[in-house]
């Protein structure tokens, strides 16, 4: 699973960030050399505080909708659950993800609060099909997966269920509850993810950016797991590319395809973790996918964390890898 990150203030951030990147400069295309070394500057990092992700138009990454997962038995006895959750599905986006993030990782506020909000103002909870019986909504311990497990426990009460949530750990160890159904019945997934876990053969890659062939590779493995899904939302929570608002403005970008047609000089300098410019999600996807170039790469020890977007708001790097749902990204 992947690690979750709280956002820490820009200030903050400032001191650790000029402890914490002794490897910072290691390069997939030119080793330690300068950003201002770039063959141009059109693209050269723009300082600013606010991040805002680059759609990836051409969907180089995996589809990793927010979905939710429970028991096929259960689902089979109680036919008003999925519905129930499908009702999310058809509200939640990838906004609506990052304002929960924010409000409990940089407000303060809890799980259960901004869940109840959420669950009140999109109004997902009116005219439910009724059901009825204990259900157990399974959540993962960081802080999206304790929010989206409260907002499916809200909406199962509003449908006649007696829920309540769990926290049960690793994806090894949540999906075994759900597939026994004694101790967990439902829980947020990921559509890609899980079905790549499901699949379980790390030499074969059945999910894809594309949501309903990813869905068709799922349905086989869920079946036969003992489990059943519902429908995914427009909420994603992927590895994603940011950049200032400062930088977007200045260059006109709001696509990955754009940034590509903008940058032709090779003067973007891309921030990420170590392994960043041997991933196909990461570099080389970049430069094969869009025919991004970039004059150098820093090394953050963090994967989409304080660091690398601390990074990109001091404008250290033009670009980084971050999650698409992050609280940071909150406006």
């Amino acid at each position: 699973m992947r690690a979750r990150f709280r956002f820490i203030a820009p200030l903050a951030i400032a001191v650790a960030l000029t402890a914490a990147c002794g490897e910072s400069g290691s390069s997939g295309t030119g080793g330690d050399s300068d950003s201002s070394a770039a063959s141009g500057e059109t693209c050269a990092p723009v300082a600013g505080d606010q991040l805002v992700v680059l759609e990836d138009d051409k969907h180089l990454q995996n589809a990793d909708n927010v979905i939710p997962a429970v028991n096929a038995q259960t689902a089979n006895s109680q036919p008003a659950l999925l519905p129930a959750l499908n009702a999310v599905s058809g509200a939640l986006t990838t906004d609506d993800l990052v304002e929960m993030n924010a409000a409990v990782d940089v407000d303060r506020q809890s799980a259960e609060d901004v869940a109840a909000a959420w669950v009140e103002e999109s109004g997902v909870a009116d005219g439910l099909e009724q059901g009825s019986g204990a259900i157990a909504v399974g959540g993962a311990g960081f802080t999206e997966s304790t929010v989206l497990a409260n907002v499916y426990a809200d909406v199962l009460t509003a449908a006649g269920f007696d829920a309540s949530v769990r926290e049960v750990g690793s994806r090894e160890l949540y999906l075994e509850a759900l597939k026994g159904g004694t101790e967990i019945q439902a829980f947020p997934e990921y559509l890609a993810t899980v079905t790549e876990f499901l699949e379980g053969d790390d030499a074969t890659q059945v999910a894809s950016g594309d949501v309903d062939e990813t869905l068709t590779a799922l349905e086989p493995l869920a079946q036969a797991a003992g489990l059943a899904f519902g429908e995914p939302s427009d909420a994603v929570d992927q590895n994603a590319f940011a950049v200032t608002t400062a930088f977007a403005d200045k260059v006109g970008v709001e696509t990955l395809s754009e940034l590509a047609e903008a940058c032709s000089d090779g003067s973007l300098v891309l921030g990420g973790p170590a392994e960043c410019p041997e991933r196909p999600f990461c570099q080389p996807g970049l430069e094969e996918t869009y025919g991004l170039k970039f004059a150098d790469f820093q090394e953050y020890g963090d994967t989409g964390g304080p660091l690398t977007k601390a990074a990109i708001q001091q404008g250290e790097v033009s670009m980084g890898l971050v999650f698409s749902s992050d609280g940071a990204l909150a406006q």
